[in-house]
């Protein structure tokens, strides 16, 4: 069983450093350069607007959907924060050296306006079932919004995302956020990891039978809770080590295009490599471009699809721009990603926070915060891409399919609590390349659609300002 595994993990390996890494660099950055400058940098310039949105500013009961606006980005957001911001960010450290963060601000900058686009045509193509629930996403938008252009095409691309969601959601949404739960309360209570994956198998059943709406309720309580919790503790290391914040941003800076600060001596690293892992660790920590987040906000109610990609917007900016950056300068700041006897993920930022709160005669919290602050994440984003899965699986199979994948899907919680992190890790990057690279592609497409509705958006915010003001 060993040898397949490892065989398996050797072709994967293969195929994320010679095909998969170098495929979604060569299109997401061009591709978020294109729409910063098609839609005028409307991630900035409308973020006000967008945060009147999601304080329900335009909320209305009578909008068609399952949950408000507010709900359907925190269920986004619990999605994405998760082990990116704790693991994810160590890992990137590890690997490509500090400047593997600059790499993840670019990709959180230009992912904050592809959410808007992918966000926006979900919305806009969405379909009702028969029990008055939702079911949007990237399939649902290739197969409709491009079968005018590609034909028969459209249904086969449709397709390839939703199996490839299918198996991202077992493995990126899945296997990753059990396994480092389970490496989590292992390194930190001595927790065996068996124990820990039928825990988690059961609680993540018992929440996920209920849908979009139970997730919801969950999410838009966990998310904010967590988030403060978190933010807080990494925080307070930051701003003790105030003085050295700015050194901190010029080896990032500086590394990222040298790639010569990397590692301490444990890895080579060059600058392809710190560019490669940068974006990578950026995609996992917020999903823009993967076409994941337009399947929770596809559920929102409002009548306006453009207003639904306003709100998404704001995903990237919350989870890789600041989350991931706290915990980037908590590692670097304390001197944890360096020196003799690192460890590569959880343990790399429990040695951070520990080494941070000892300034303050906290070291003993160090492990705790990490270990739960973990666990409330990737709890969190489990549940959510369980959603994202059935959706697929809707999509692919019908209703019917959505039931036995529940199952299914607590099965892969078990076996990625007891798989060592290697190859979980590795299978995250390869599934990640099969929705990025399609969903890509029809947000190009789908350029002139993107552009109408937000013209007819805005053009509707003014006649009501207009009608407001009279």
């Amino acid at each position: 069983m060993n040898e397949i595994l490892l065989a398996i993990d050797s072709a994967i390996q293969a195929y994320n450093e010679y095909v998969g890494g170098y495929a979604v660099l060569l299109m997401l950055i061009p591709t978020g350069i294109f729409f910063i400058f098609k839609l005028r940098f409307l991630n900035v310039t409308k973020l006000y607007h967008t945060i009147r949105i999601i304080a329900g500013k335009y909320d209305r009961k009578k909008d068609k959907g399952d949950v408000n606006h507010f709900k359907a980005l925190t269920t986004a957001l619990s999605a994405t924060i998760g082990t990116g911001n704790i693991v994810g960010v160590s890992l990137a450290i590890y690997l490509g050296g500090p400047g593997a963060i600059f790499w993840m601000w670019i990709t959180g900058f230009l992912g904050m306006i592809l959410k808007y686009a992918e966000c926006t045509l979900s919305h806009k193509y969405r379909r009702f079932n028969s029990d008055g629930s939702v079911s949007g996403g990237p399939m649902y938008y290739m197969e409709d919004g491009l079968k005018r252009k590609l034909g028969p095409l459209a249904k086969v691309l449709a397709v390839i995302f939703a199996i490839a969601t299918v198996m991202c959601s077992l493995g990126t949404g899945n296997m990753a956020q059990a396994n480092s739960m389970a490496d989590a309360l292992s390194t930190s209570y001595g927790i065996p990891v068996v124990w820990t994956g039928m825990v988690i198998t059961l609680l993540v059943l018992l929440v996920v039978v209920g849908g979009i709406k139970r997730i919801a309720e969950v999410t838009s309580k966990l998310v904010p809770f967590m988030a403060i919790l978190y933010v807080l503790a990494t925080l307070t290391i930051v701003v003790l080590q105030y003085d050295q914040i700015p050194a901190a941003f010029a080896l990032i800076v500086s590394d990222a295009f040298t790639g010569t600060a990397a590692t301490g001596g444990f890895f080579g690293s060059t600058f392809m490599m710190t560019l490669v892992w940068g974006v990578r660790r950026g995609l996992f920590s917020n999903e823009a471009g993967q076409g994941s987040a337009p399947i929770a906000h596809a559920a929102a109610k409002t009548e306006y699809a453009a207003r639904e990609g306003l709100v998404a917007s704001i995903g990237p900016l919350v989870d890789t721009l600041i989350i991931c950056t706290l915990t980037a300068l908590m590692i670097i700041l304390t001197g944890a990603w360096h020196g003799q006897g690192v460890d590569m993920g959880v343990s790399m930022t429990i040695r951070a926070m520990e080494i941070g709160l000892g300034e303050i005669g906290l070291h003993f919290m160090g492990s705790h915060i990490v270990a739960v602050g973990l666990m409330l994440f990737a709890f969190s984003t489990v549940i959510s891409w369980s959603y994202y899965g059935t959706r697929a699986a809707n999509y692919l199979l019908g209703e019917k399919a959505i039931q036995p994948f529940y199952y299914v899907y607590a099965l892969f919680v078990f076996l990625g609590s007891v798989w060592g992190i290697d190859i979980v890790w590795h299978f995250v990057d390869m599934v990640i390349t099969f929705m990025t690279i399609p969903n890509l592609i029809a947000l190009l497409l789908l350029t002139p659609v993107i552009m109408n509705e937000t013209r007819k958006y805005f053009r509707a915010m003014r006649e009501l300002k207009t009608k407001e003001h009279k």
